[in-house]
C-alpha cells in the first residue's frame, strides 16, 4: 500500500530515527531528519533523505517545539513522527501539531491527557473493570502518603510512583514508615528533573511480580486489536534488561484475561495508532494480575514484536496516522 504522506519529519535521533527512516524508504517516503548543534556527525543524519540542524545542543534541541514545527512546515512535511522519549508523549507537541496542520504519528491530545496522567489511567482503569492495585488516584502530600502507608495499607510495602513519564523515574518501593518521607522526597526530585513534574501517587506493592505488556493497535473508530504480549520482568533498577515474546510464565487463560482488559482500556478511548498497556502479574498466584499504566507511542521493545509477527510496526504506525482502518490492514480481530 502506498503513503499518503510525501515527507515525515523524524523528531528524534539515535536508533529509533534510524529505525523509522528504513520504514519510511520501503513505503516511499522523504525522511527528514534533525540535529543538534553536536550532532552533526551521528549516522541518523546520514540515513535519512534530508537533514537539517536545529540550533541549540543536546536533550534542549530536541525538545524545542517551536523550532520542530517550523522545519516541518518550512520543508512541506505532511506528518511528525517523535520516536520514543523526548517529545513523543508531550501534549503541547501534539496540540501544536495539529493547529499547524501536521499529523502528529502518536496519541492525540486527548488520550494523551487520559494515559500520561497515570491517575487519571487509574481513573479509566476502574470504570472499565481492569483489575487495579489499592491507591490514591491523585497528586500525594507527604502525609496523604504517610496516612495510605498506615491506614490503607495496614504497614505492608507501598510503591511511590510519579504522575508523570515513565521509563523506572521516580519510583521506589517503601516498607518502612520511617523510609517513607525520604522516599518521598527522591522520588519527587527524580521526577521533576525528569519529567519537569514532580507530583506523586501511591499504590500497594506486589513484592514478587512479573512484567507483562500488551502490544496494542488501534484505528480511532472504536476497533482495536492486539499483537501479543511481551514479558519484561528482569529488570534492574526499574529499566528493563531482557524483552521476551511471548511470555513463557503465562497461562492462557491469564494470557487472555491480560490481553481483553488492554484492548477493552483501548477501545473505550478509542485509540489510534500503537500503544502498549503494562500490567503487574502476582508470581505467588498467576491468574493476579493489575492494570499499571499505558504507554502511548512507540517503544524501544518494540521490535521483539516485530519478530514473532513479522510485521513492521512503524510502518502501521504510519499508516494508521494516514487513516487507515485496521480492516483495511487485514488486522480486524477475529
Amino acid at each position: 500500500m502506498s503513503s499518503i504522506f510525501k515527507r515525515i519529519l523524524i523528531a528524534n535521533r539515535g536508533e529509533i530515527a534510524i529505525r523509522i527512516t528504513q520504514s519510511l524508504s520501503v513505503m516511499g517516503v522523504v525522511s527528514v531528519a534533525v540535529y543538534a548543534e553536536d550532532d552533526a556527525l551521528s549516522l541518523h543524519t546520514k540515513k535519512a533523505d534530508i537533514a537539517f540542524p536545529l540550533k541549540g545542543q543536546g536533550v534542549k534541541a530536541y525538545l524545542d517545539i517551536e523550532q520542530l514545527i517550523n522545519i516541518a512546515i518550512n520543508n512541506e512535511c505532511d506528518a511528525i513522527h517523535p520516536g520514543y522519549g523526548f517529545l513523543s508523549e508531550n501534549i503541547e507537541f501534539s496540540r501544536q501539531c495539529e493547529k499547524a496542520g501536521i499529523v502528529f504519528i502518536g496519541a492525540n491530545p486527548h488520550v494523551l491527557s487520559l494515559l500520561g496522567d497515570k491517575a487519571r489511567a487509574r481513573e479509566l482503569s476502574i470504570s472499565c473493570d481492569v483489575p487495579l492495585l489499592q491507591g490514591l488516584n491523585k497528586s500525594l502530600s507527604l502525609a496523604e502518603v504517610v496516612e495510605f502507608f498506615e491506614n490503607r495499607s495496614n504497614g505492608k510495602p507501598i510503591m511511590i510512583k510519579a504522575l508523570a513519564g515513565g521509563g523506572g523515574k521516580g519510583i521506589q518501593p517503601v516498607g518502612n514508615i520511617e523510609d517513607v518521607e525520604t522516599a518521598y522526597f527522591q522520588c519527587q526530585k527524580e521526577a521533576l528533573s525528569a519529567f519537569g513534574c514532580g507530583d506523586l501517587y501511591v499504590e500497594q506493592l506486589v513484592q514478587q511480580a512479573r512484567h507483562i505488556e500488551v502490544q496494542v493497535i488501534g484505528d480511532g473508530t472504536g476497533a482495536v486489536n492486539h499483537l501479543w504480549e511481551r514479558e519484561c520482568t528482569l529488570q534492574r533498577n526499574h529499566q528493563k534488561l531482557l524483552e521476551v515474546a511471548p511470555s513463557p510464565t503465562l497461562d492462557e487463560d491469564t494470557r487472555q484475561s491480560i490481553i481483553s482488559s488492554a484492548l477493552k482500556l483501548a477501545s473505550r478511548v478509542k485509540y489510534q495508532g500503537l500503544g502498549t498497556f503494562e500490567f503487574l502479574l502476582d508470581a505467588k498466584n498467576n491468574r493476579s494480575f493489575y492494570f499499571m499504566e499505558a504507554n502511548p507511542r512507540i517503544q524501544v521493545e518494540h521490535t521483539v514484536t516485530e519478530e514473532i509477527t513479522g510485521l513492521d510496526l512503524v510502518q502501521l504506525q504510519v499508516q494508521l496516522a494516514e487513516g487507515c482502518t485496521l480492516e483495511e490492514l487485514d488486522l480486524v480481530l477475529p
